[in-house]
């Protein structure tokens, strides 16, 4: 450390004291003055550092660094010539320019700070949410907007994974992908509902840091409106967020003449100012009807309306409401949401899922392993079920394997050559799935659904136990009939499909219950085939562990050798609650896990959980981690309460007390959906 003297406690001296003060490295020994009352000596006595009247006696006293700021010549020279020869001696103009500078510094600082300050005033006081990742997924900010939309408290949210604050965030794909999403529809836990951008971030270096998503309520322009009661105040709280907004805004008067619109609304329908301000409400309709006079008509307001608008006759999704000040109807408010972009990115994926359904789904009866009497026995029902074209109704436990039969009975029939569509039937609400299945149609608009695209294919219906009434209704026509209608369609349209279903519900239960048509069953019975659980054919054990190694080593460019003696006979002992999904999961976690230098998978590789309920009791086995004993755990409870729920995911959530995504999820993690 350094020791520095000032002569010299004027205001310089002084500036110079404090400035010294805050440094870990330079220690003021003392300040020189004659004038006792200085500032830079009164504040040297408050803070207990010494004063001195005169400097002479000070220089013995091991100081480094002497700084002469009285400004006296004759003051500089005497200390020239009688200072220490390891002493430095700074002239009172260097140590002024200093001051000058560190001042300049603070000044800088003052500025920068006064901008954080503003900054953050305008981050939290904007009306749309904002919410931003680092690149593992931790939230690094969130502001006051998207603390009041999503419930969630901004300290609660700061520090935590985006997957605890919003559960459907996307923000984590758009990391990986890197690709920019706007308008994407979203509703949130707290029942909020939103239209999000989403964006990557991406440093001066090309490299990805995070992701930040900026959303608003829908609802907030159309709910304005109806709750302000000044036309004056509804049009400037509006034009803070017109300005900003990427959905089209427009507004009339109560006679449906234009008064104002946002930048969006030109960029959408093409149409200026001068175009539409003081012009009917129609200007802008390309193809239906305007909502702004519909709305002028009944003073009711409108939502979800789709139209065609502008030059470009680009397709919108409209929501109109009225505005009423006093009980007299003043005009009408409109957002307007561009799909043209979102419906051919649908088209887009659509066309991706059917390709890669083509290219995946492309499994045979050389598929299934197993030698046993009672897998050989399921195959050969599945083979004749190929040759004939027979609704077959595939029973069964969860991960036991029915859907490799669905795969291996469309390959060997007539249809191989067309179309496999798997759907969940137990994944989607009742009118999302009907709309999947049959499509639909809307403002005279019809839109293809499943059975569309799997025309002279197969449909795998899997987990049919969960349908409701009304659907298996509507899939038993398709079944006496070959025939559908779509929903809010009245047409019959034909249709020459395969169904395959498939269900882990004890189905007969479920008709005795009234909660499985006796009728719809009997149609899906046609050709029953019982595929057996892992642990009624455990011969089978050691050719799938063997034909799943050969999988897993060109998925993992390994080259492991086999599996040994006493490690088999510890998957044989396992029960396999989980299936063939568990015995896969259960391999490929070992694979992971092991050396570079190893060949074969002993005993020792296994997770704990297998050798702690596969060995002797009585033997002194080592446990897992606290971590595999409680995922092993929660995969014995969520396999149990599958169980008592006769599979029926709904039911299991709701006894478990969890959401139906979490429980998804949680079967996903242990490969048991």
């Amino acid at each position: 450390m350094q020791n520095i003297l000032i002569i010299g406690a004027g205001k310089g001296g002084y500036a110079l004291l404090r400035l010294f003060e805050q440094t870990d490295y330079l220690q003021v020994k003392g300040i020189v003055d004659i004038d006792g009352n200085a500032p830079g000596m009164l504040y040297a006595k408050e803070n207990h550092i010494h004063t001195y009247s005169d400097w002479k006696p000070v220089l013995d006293e091991n100081i480094q660094i002497i700084i002469e700021v009285t400004g006296k010549k004759e003051v500089f020279e005497e200390l020239l010539s009688n200072r220490p020869a390891t002493a430095v001696l700074i002239p009172g103009e260097i140590a002024n320019l200093i001051v000058t500078l560190l001042n300049e510094k603070n000044r800088y600082i003052q500025i920068l700070n006064n901008k954080k300050m503003i900054q953050e005033l305008i981050f939290n006081s904007i009306e749309e949410g904002m919410v931003g990742i680092n690149d593992k997924g931790i939230v690094n900010f969130f502001n006051k907007s998207a603390s009041k939309m999503t419930e969630v408290a901004v300290e609660d949210a700061i520090g935590k994974h985006v997957y605890e604050v919003i559960s459907q965030s996307e923000l984590p794909r758009i990391f990986e992908t890197g690709c920019t999403e706007t308008n994407k529809e979203l509703i949130l836990e707290s029942g909020t509902k939103i239209v999000t951008s989403r964006y990557p971030m991406i440093n001066d270096e090309g490299k990805k840091i995070g992701a930040f998503a900026v959303f608003k309520d829908i609802s907030e322009v159309v709910r304005l409106a109806e709750e302000i009661t000044n036309l004056t105040e509804i049009q400037t709280m509006l034009q803070a967020i017109i300005q900003s907004s990427e959905d089209a805004i427009s507004v009339v008067d109560e006679e449906g003449k234009g008064i104002l619109i946002n930048p969006a609304y030109s960029r959408i329908t093409g149409l200026s100012e001068e175009e539409v301000i003081g012009k009917p409400a129609t200007a802008d309709i390309s193809e239906g009807e305007s909502m702004h006079l519909k709305v002028l008509q009944t003073r009711k307001a409108i939502r979800g309306v789709n139209l065609r608008v502008g030059q470009q006759r680009k397709d919108v999704i409209v929501n109109v409401a009225p505005i009423i000040v006093n009980d007299r109807l003043k005009g009408s408010v409109g957002v307007i949401h561009d799909m043209t972009e979102m419906r051919s990115l649908m088209k887009e994926l659509d066309h991706a899922r059917t390709r890669i359904r083509n290219l995946e789904f492309n499994f045979s009866f050389e598929d299934i392993i197993g030698k046993s009497e009672q897998i050989q026995f399921a195959v050969e029902q599945a083979k004749l079920a190929a040759s004939v074209p027979v609704t077959v109704l595939l029973r069964g436990e969860v991960g036991s394997g029915k859907e490799l039969f669905a795969h291996a009975i469309h390959s060997a029939s007539n249809r191989k050559d067309n179309n496999f569509i798997r759907v969940n039937c137990s994944s989607q609400e009742e009118h999302l799935l009907e709309r999947e299945l049959f499509g639909y149609e809307k403002d005279g608009t019809s839109y293809s659904g499943l059975f569309d695209e799997v025309n002279k294919g197969t449909i795998f219906l899997d987990e049919v136990g969960e349908l409701t009434i009304k659907t298996q209704a509507k899939l038993l026509r398709v079944l006496r009939e070959n025939a559908f209608v779509r929903i809010g369609g009245t047409n019959s349209i034909p249709v020459d499909v395969r169904i395959i279903a498939a269900s882990y519900f004890n189905l007969e239960k479920l008709m005795r219950e009234g909660t499985f048509r006796e009728d719809f069953y009997f149609q899906l019975n046609r050709m029953p085939i019982h595929v057996p659980a892992l642990r009624e054919r455990k011969q089978d054990i050691s050719l799938i562990a063997n034909h799943l190694l050969v999988k897993l080593n060109k998925e993992f460019g390994r080259n492991i050798e086999g599996f040994s003696k006493t490690a088999m006979e510890s998957l044989l002992l396992y029960d396999w609650p989980g299936n063939l999904r568990e015995l896969e999961n259960i391999i490929s976690r070992t694979m992971i896990f092991l050396e570079a230098q190893d060949r074969m998978i002993e005993e020792h590789h296994l997770p704990k959980s297998i050798l702690s309920i596969s060995g002797d009791e009585s033997e002194d086995v080592q446990i897992g981690t606290l971590a595999e004993q409680m995922d092993e755990m929660e995969k014995k409870v969520l396999l149990n309460a599958l169980r008592v729920c006769s599979g029926n995911k709904s039911q299991t959530a709701k006894k478990l007390n969890i959401s139906l995504r979490t429980l998804y999820y949680k079967l996903e993690k242990y490969n048991l959906d």
